[in-house]
């Protein structure tokens, strides 16, 4: 794997299902990251420890996600200006509801990107929309996969066309 240009860290290993979708996305890609579970309230010290040193080890837009109060992403996005990418986790009474609007409801200044409820692969796409800003070969690699995604819609569409004709 290339240098690691993205941190993801989850509030609990139950996010971990969801979470590994960014990373698959990311794999595709080619783009080098780094997981791990931190909660914004459970261990709130490793949280900023992990965010003070971010920069120094590459790391250029991070993914947080977090089910329930779901804290993280902006307690990450209070410590860093890095841009910090909140999946909210569907969990609990209230389905991930809770967990949107607490990813979403940032004061101004201290933003978070916020994707749907486990919307973790969106959240990756967005940080490597954010890194082809500088990266050329993820641009390249991008479109590529845009270019994949018409061509296969198209196929499809053939295919159901054919298949209705009488």
């Amino acid at each position: 794997m290339k240098d690691i240009k993205v941190g993801i860290l989850m509030g609990s290993d139950s996010d971990l299902p969801i979470m590994q979708k960014a990373s698959e996305v990311l794999r595709e890609l080619g783009i080098g990251y780094e997981m791990d579970i931190s909660s914004a309230h459970r261990t709130p010290e490793k949280v900023i420890q992990y965010v003070k040193d971010i920069r120094k080890r590459g790391i250029e837009v991070i993914i947080a996600g977090a089910g329930m109060a779901a804290h993280l992403a902006g307690f990450i996005a209070a410590h860093t200006t890095l841009p910090v990418i909140g999946v909210p986790i569907r969990s609990g009474a209230l389905a991930g509801i809770d967990s949107l609007y607490s990813t979403v409801q940032m004061p101004p200044g201290i933003p978070v990107a916020t994707v749907a409820i486990d919307g973790a692969k969106n959240a990756a796409y967005l940080a490597a929309e954010i890194l082809s800003i500088k990266y050329e070969e993820i641009t390249r690699r991008l479109e590529d996969q845009r270019q994949d995604m018409r061509n296969s819609i198209e196929e499809k569409s053939k295919r159901l066309k054919k298949k209705l004709k009488p």
